[in-house]
C-alpha cells in the first residue's frame, strides 16, 4: 500500500493532536515529544505533525510512504532515470523510525521523500533536513544522514 504523506509544522503539538484527531476521526499512531503521526485510512494519508513554534501552518515536507525497501530502491532507479537528483538515506533514523528513503526537490524548492519504515526508534534524528538540491541534474546521487 502506498499513501501520500503531509508533514506540517505546528506551534503546539497537543493542540494540533486534538484538532487532527477530531478532523480525521482517528487517534495518532505515534506520539513523541514534539512529534505525532496519524495513519489515516480514508483518505489514505500519513499526517505528520512536527512542533516548530513560529512556523505553524507551513509544510515541513511532503512524501509517499511505500510498503518496502525494494520499492524505495525501484523509485531511486526510476527518479534517477528521469533525470532528477536523488538524495538517498538507507537505514537512517528519522521521525522516531528507522527508514529507507530517497529525497527529491521540486521546482519551487519543496522537498519530497519516498520512504518505508523499517522499525520504530526512540530518537527523532540527529540533523535537520538537508539543503535543497537542484531538481534536475545528470542523475547523480549522494548519501545523506539527515532527518525530515
Amino acid at each position: 500500500m502506498s499513501r501520500a504523506q503531509l508533514a506540517l509544522n505546528v506551534d503546539d503539538i497537543d493542540t494540533a493532536i486534538t484538532f487532527y484527531s477530531k478532523l480525521f476521526g482517528v487517534a495518532p499512531a505515534k506520539v513523541k515529544p514534539g512529534y505525532a503521526n496519524f495513519a489515516v485510512t480514508e483518505p489514505p494519508l500519513k499526517l505528520v505533525l512536527i512542533e516548530n513554534p513560529g512556523q505553524s501552518g507551513t509544510i515541513n515536507h511532503l512524501g509517499v510512504e511505500v510498503e518496502s525497501s525494494s520499492r524505495v530502491h525501484e523509485e531511486i532507479a526510476r527518479l534517477t532515470g528521469e533525470g532528477l537528483f536523488t538524495d538517498e538515506e538507507i537505514g537512517t533514523t528519522c521521525c522516531f523510525a528507522t527508514q529507507d528513503k530517497v529525497w527529491v526537490t521540486g521546482p519551487n524548492g519543496e522537498r519530497w521523500e519516498v520512504y518505508t519504515v523499517l522499525a520504530d526508534s526512540d530518537t527523532f534524528g540527529s540533523q535537520p533536513i538537508p539543503a535543497p538540491a537542484p531538481s534536475v541534474t545528470t542523475g547523480s546521487t549522494s548519501t545523506a544522514t539527515s532527518c525530515c
